[in-house]
């Protein structure tokens, strides 16, 4: 458990770093913004399927 905990504190750092150094991550070109009025409408459709690959990844190397 412990050391679960040390690599998803890494893996939320390393996320932190790779923003900070511009990467426009939630701003991709297949997120959805609609800005109607009054009403703003922001669905991260590319930035949840890059991620979802990305954990999936990760997660299956540490299952091994």
């Amino acid at each position: 458990m412990g050391k679960m905990l040390v690599l998803i504190g890494l893996a939320i750092a390393a996320l932190g770093v790779v923003i900070m150094l511009g990467v426009p991550l939630g701003r991709l070109p297949g997120d959805f913004y609609v800005r109607r009025g009054s009403v703003n409408f922001y669905f991260p459709l590319a930035t949840s399927v890059i991620l979802s690959i990305l954990l999936t990844l990760v997660l299956a190397l540490f299952r091994r």
